[in-house]
């Protein structure tokens, strides 16, 4: 079975021909609502990975490629709120224990909801939120700076640094609760409708049998660098959606050809060397890919503007939104590796 006729392609087309496309500009004003979410679960969207065993469609990484490019060309806002899911999921996955039994088929199925709140990890040496062993189980005291999803997700992967850099895993409610209190939602200039707050955390308690793992911070960042540095599914998907704009206004049919070509090209070399093992050289190509990919987006979302001339102001314009959802696509999930490589790349005559 070819990708484009995977039944999960299929329905992620039709999620957002008939949901996400005509409601987008409303999600971008109002926020994503549960009900968004709700159709992505009847989609069978959110196990898209998950193990089979437990519940989940166990399919290809390029299935999951495909969805997502789909889902972010619609609504990148809908498309950042279940995104977050995914990893949790491939987490549980990787790892026995009580948390994996207890979790991963509600979560592989939809029942729940999961959201993440350990990017902050990647400041070490600088430990925005501490792990200790307190009690039979982990205490967490700190601040999670962004956190998205809040009031949609059911539970989240929080993560910690001890006293020993050694980074710890744990699963907690997303909710307020002894030890945890949440900001009110951030307004940013993209994906405010995303529902993304801060955390803070004081003395929040969690039991050993929520974690999920433990491991040396040196360990994790030789894992999540690599991966962190390819050019993510939403970057192409932006691009394609602000391409189908560009196509069809008055003299935009041959930029938006020409534009494709480009897009096609860098999807091929990232995607290829994401599969790819990790070596250092690999590493610095995929950050130059990466690199690449913004370039074309960003032309991508100029032309879409351009071709919209002065309605491309308003806030309710197609345009507008996909250009200010590029510029988010830019720093998320943005290392210093990562920045180093696009500031350098920008740079260069």
């Amino acid at each position: 079975m070819t990708t484009t006729a995977h039944p999960l392609v299929t329905a992620a087309q039709r999620l957002a021909r008939d949901l996400l496309v005509p409601q987008a500009e409303r999600v971008d004003q109002e926020g994503v609502p549960a009900s968004h979410i709700e159709a992505i679960r009847r989609a069978g969207l959110l196990g898209v990975g998950a193990p089979a065993e437990y519940g989940g469609a166990d399919a290809p990484v390029a299935v999951a490629r495909r969805t997502a490019e789909i889902l972010a060309g619609a609504c990148c806002s809908t498309w950042f709120v279940q995104t977050q899911h995914h990893t949790p999921v491939k987490l549980l996955a990787a790892h026995d224990g009580p948390a994996r039994e207890r979790l991963l088929h509600p979560l592989a199925t939809g029942e729940l909801m999961a959201g993440i709140a350990y990017a902050h990890v990647r400041a070490f040496p600088r430990v925005p939120v501490r792990a200790s062993p307190e009690r039979g189980g982990w205490r967490f005291d700190g601040k999670v700076p962004w956190y998205t999803g809040w009031g949609l997700n059911d539970v989240m992967l929080l993560a910690g640094v001890t006293d020993a850099a050694e980074v710890v895993f744990a699963f907690a409610g997303a909710r307020e609760q002894p030890g945890l209190t949440a900001s009110a939602p951030m307004r940013l200039a993209a994906l405010s409708a995303a529902r993304t707050v801060s955390l803070d955390l004081d003395g929040l308690w969690l039991p050993e049998d929520s974690v999920v793992q433990r491991v040396p911070q040196a360990d994790f960042a030789g894992i999540d660098l690599p991966r962190a540095a390819n050019a993510g599914p939403a970057v192409f998907g932006v691009a394609e959606a602000a391409l189908d704009l560009v196509g069809r206004s008055p003299d935009g049919e041959e930029p938006a050809r020409t534009l494709r070509v480009r897009l096609d090209e860098v999807r091929r070399e990232a995607y290829a060397l994401a599969d790819q093992p990790v070596t250092r050289e690999c590493v610095i190509r995929r950050l130059a890919a990466r690199s690449r990919a913004y370039d074309v987006m960003r032309a991508a979302t100029t032309a879409a503007i351009v071709a919209g001339g002065g309605r491309a102001m308003a806030l309710d314009d197609r345009a507008q939104r996909l250009a200010r959802e590029g510029m988010f696509l830019l720093i998320q999930g943005q290392t210093a590796d990562a920045r180093r490589s696009h500031l350098g790349s920008l740079a260069s005559p």
